[in-house]
């Protein structure tokens, strides 16, 4: 089974360079723009599956790379976006040294109140991906799309990188997808798509 971790288009508070995390921003027209390029750049790709966060900007993502209706997307909890808690909206450069430490180097600094652990992220990444694989393997799915963000996504990956802290902590762009192969119950990076700069 092939895994296709997506992060969504560009929302305004991106363009914006503002922490957005639980906030429910949608695609802004770049955004849906870069969705279409994501469909084009993978070729003709039948997903047996996509999942998504609840969160607007990683459904209408999943809809567009998936190439299925947004109420075919299967959504998942655990796919949401990290609680940036009082950091929600803030300019990634006003959000103070605690913050920038633990974003920059979460595993030597640790997250200010109210900001999801990286304990909690691992937790979910790796829950949501185990029973992925399950039923990947019960239902003998090909390919399977799971369109997130990019703070989740690191855990995602580490999980899918077999990293020892569980993490892969490389900022992906808006509408990278990354793909991994899962099988005999091991997991292998294949490819990464990434849109030219505009």
């Amino acid at each position: 089974m092939k895994i296709w971790i997506a992060r969504h288009g560009q929302t305004d508070l991106n363009r914006n360079r503002r922490m957005q995390g639980l906030t429910d921003c949608p695609l802004n027209e770049k955004g849906i723009r870069q969705a279409r390029e994501s469909r084009q750049n993978i070729g003709d790709v039948h997903f047996d599956a996509v999942y998504a966060s609840p969160l607007q900007r990683a459904q209408l993502t999943g809809s567009i790379i998936g190439g299925v209706e947004l109420s075919d997307i299967i959504v998942d909890r655990r796919l949401i976006e990290v609680d940036f808690g009082r950091y929600e909206k803030r300019k990634y450069y006003l959000m103070g040294p605690a913050m920038t430490a633990y974003w920059a180097f979460p595993k030597l600094f640790p997250p200010p109140s109210g900001v999801e652990t990286l304990d909690s992220m691992r937790e979910r990444a790796s829950s949501f991906l185990r029973d992925l694989e399950a039923t990947g393997s019960e239902k003998n799915y090909e390919n399977v799309l799971v369109a997130c963000h990019g703070g989740i996504m690191r855990a995602l990956c580490g999980y899918l990188d077999e990293a020892p802290d569980g993490l892969h902590w490389e900022r992906a762009k808006n509408c990278e997808i990354r793909v991994y192969e899962y099988a005999d119950g091991k997991h292998s990076f294949l490819r990464s798509y990434s849109l030219a700069k505009k």
